[in-house]
C-alpha cells in the first residue's frame, strides 16, 4: 500500500478484502505446500493470491488462467469472486481454457482467438448470433465454450480445412457491423493514447515505484522470512538431529586421539572432515532458496511491494540464526570426543571458526542460487564449482604446492583459511610429539606440523579476516545476481 496510509487504515483494508473474499475463516491458517505441507485448499489459496493484489485497489486485473488445476466446484467459486470484483467497477480480463456452462454464463465479454488472429469479441449472446449468422449454430444444450473451442480448433488430420475455417471465421468477424464497430473503437482509442497531450514538468520527477517506505518493506519481509524458517518445526529438528548424529559419528570414528605420531594425522584429518561437512551441509540447505522463489520474488518486486535488496537482506537474516546453531551443535559435540585442545579458549576458537566456515559456505550457496534458473540447475553446478576450492584446503595439496596461475583460486577458498586458522588452533603451542614408531619422519612439536602445511602461525586473525571478507563477498555476488535477474525482467 502507499506509504502514506496509516497502519490502521491499512490493517483495516486487509479485513475488508479478507471479508471480500471470504478469507476470514482461515486467516490463521498456515498456507502450505501442496503435497508436502497441509494448509488451506486450493481455492482458498487462489483467493489468496487475489487478496494481495486487490489491497491496493487496482483498477484493471489480469488474471491468467485462474482456474487451472481446480475441480468444477472451486473453478465457478474463483470466477464468482471475479465477477463480484468486477461489479464493483474494476476491470477484470481473465484467459481460460474449457470454462464449464455456469462459469460461461458469467463473463460479461468474450474474446475467441485462433492461429493468433480475432475470431470473435463481444458478448456471449453477441456470439451465439454471430455463429447462427455464418450457418454454424450452437447446437441446444451444448456447452457454447466448448461447441467454440472445437470449432476453432486445428485437428491433426484435417489441418487445411481446419484452417480454413478459421480463416473464414476471422475473416467474417472482421467484415461484420460488429467486428468494423469493435475496429474503429480500437483504433480510435489508439490515436487519442498517441496524441495526448505532454506531460507536465513535474511529472517528470523521479517517483519511486514502490508503495512503502524501506523500513516498512524490511519489518514485513523480516517476519514473513521468519515465519517461513519456523513454519515447518519439524524441518529444523530434523536439521539439528542430523547434525547432531553425524557429529556423533565422526566423534566416535577418531575417539580418544592423543598426541603421537598417529594422532597427528587423525587429528588433521578430523579437522578437514568437519570443515567439508560444514560447507557441504550449509551450502545445500540454501541453494534452493531463491532459485525455489524466484517468480514469487519477481512478480511481487516488479508490482512495487518490495526492494530487491530488502528482499535479499530479510531473506538471508532470518537463515543466520539457523547457520550459527548448526556449527555451535556439531563443535560442541565433536570436540572433546576427538580430543582437540583442551582448554575452553581454544574450543571458542575452533567454534569462532566453524561458524564463519558455515557461513561462507552458506553465502556461495546463496549465489549459486541466485545465478541458477531451477532447483535441478542450482544442485548440478553446486558440486563441481566447490571441488577446486576443497583442493586448495591444503589437505590433499600442500599450500606451497599451488602452482603460480592458480594461487588466485586458492585465494578464494574458505577451505583454506579455515583449515589453517583449525590448525594454528590445535597445534600452536603443542611440544613434545610422541613418536610412536622408530625409523619414520615424526614431527617434534606444532610448529612443525605447521610448517609441513606450510602454514603460518601468525595468520590466525588474518584467517578470520579472509572468512569474513568470503562471507561478505559472495553474498554480495548472490545479491548482484538476483539484482541482475530482477532488472532483466523489468
Amino acid at each position: 500500500m502507499d506509504r502514506r496510509i496509516p497502519y490502521i487504515n491499512r490493517m483495516q483494508r486487509v479485513e475488508e478484502v479478507m471479508a471480500e473474499l471470504t478469507l476470514a475463516r482461515c486467516q490463521n491458517t498456515i498456507i502450505g505446500v501442496p503435497g508436502k505441507m497441509k494448509g488451506i485448499s486450493g481455492g482458498e489459496m487462489k483467493r489468496l493470491s487475489f487478496a494481495s493484489e486487490v489491497l491496493t485497489n487496482p483498477p484493471l486485473m489480469f488474471c491468467d488462467e485462474p482456474t487451472s488445476g481446480l475441480d468444477s466446484f472451486m473453478a465457478q467459486n474463483v470466477v464468482t469472486v471475479l465477477k463480484s470484483l468486477a461489479s464493483k467497477g474494476k476491470t477484470v480480463i481473465v484467459t481460460i481454457h474449457q470454462p464449464s456452462s455456469e462459469v460461461y454464463a458469467m463473463f460479461d465479454k468474450i474474446c475467441l482467438m485462433a492461429e493468433g488472429k480475432l475470431a470473435f469479441l463481444g458478448t456471449p449472446a453477441q456470439a451465439n448470433e454471430f455463429f447462427k449468422v455464418l450457418g454454424a449454430p450452437c447446437p441446444a444444450n451444448h456447452n457454447p465454450a466448448d461447441y467454440f473451442i472445437q470449432l476453432l480448433a486445428v485437428v491433426p488430420t484435417r489441418e487445411e480445412a481446419c484452417r480454413n475455417m478459421i480463416t473464414m471465421v476471422c475473416e467474417s468477424y472482421k467484415s461484420s457491423s460488429h467486428g468494423a464497430k469493435m475496429l474503429h473503437q480500437a483504433e480510435k482509442n489508439t490515436e487519442i493514447q498517441s496524441t495526448g497531450l505532454p506531460s507536465p514538468w513535474f511529472s517528470k520527477r523521479r517517483v519511486s515505484p514502490y508503495k512503502a517506505s524501506w523500513w516498512a518493506q524490511f519489518k514485513a519481509l523480516i517476519w514473513r522470512s521468519w515465519l517461513s524458517v519456523i513454519k515447518e518445526p519439524n524441518l529444523v529438528k530434523i536439521k539439528m538431529l542430523q547434525t547432531f548424529m553425524v557429529a556423533m559419528l565422526i566423534g566416535i570414528l577418531y575417539f580418544g586421539q592423543v598426541i603421537d605420531q598417529d594422532g597427528v594425522m587423525n587429528i588433521n584429518g578430523a579437522l578437514f572432515v568437519c570443515l567439508s561437512n560444514m560447507t557441504f551441509q550449509n551450502m545445500f540447505a540454501v541453494v534452493h532458496v531463491f532459485c525455489g522463489e524466484l517468480p514469487v520474488f519477481l512478480r511481487e518486486h516488479l508490482n512495487g511491494m518490495y526492494r530487491t535488496d530488502v528482499y535479499f537482506l530479510t531473506k538471508t537474516m532470518a537463515e543466520v540464526p539457523i547457520f550459527i546453531a548448526v556449527p555451535m551443535i556439531f563443535t560442541t559435540v565433536i570436540y572433546y570426543m576427538v580430543g582437540l585442545n583442551a582448554p575452553f579458549s581454544r574450543f571458542l576458537c575452533a567454534l569462532i571458526v566453524m561458524i564463519l566456515v558455515s557461513n561462507v559456505a552458506a553465502s556461495f550457496g546463496y549465489f549459486i542460487s541466485c545465478i541458477s534458473s531451477n532447483m535441478s540447475v542450482a544442485l548440478s553446478v553446486g558440486p563441481p564449482i566447490v571441488i577446486p576450492f576443497l583442493l586448495f584446503g591444503g589437505f590433499f595439496l600442500n599450500a606451497g604446492s599451488v602452482p603460480a596461475y592458480l594461487t588466485w583460486l586458492s585465494d578464494l577458498s574458505w577451505f583454506k583459511y579455515g583449515n589453517e586458522a583449525l590448525l594454528i588452533n590445535q597445534w600452536e603451542g603443542v611440544e613434545n610429539i610422541t613418536c610412536s614408531r622408530a625409523n619414520t619422519t615424526c614431527p617434534a612439536d606444532g610448529h612443525i606440523i605447521l610448517e609441513t602445511f606450510n602454514f603460518d602461525e601468525n595468520h590466525w586473525y588474518i584467517d578470520l579476516m579472509a572468512l569474513t571478507m568470503l562471507m561478505v563477498g559472495f553474498r554480495f555476488l548472490a545479491f548482484l545476481g538476483l539484482l541482475s535477474r530482477a532488472y532483466l525482467k523489468h
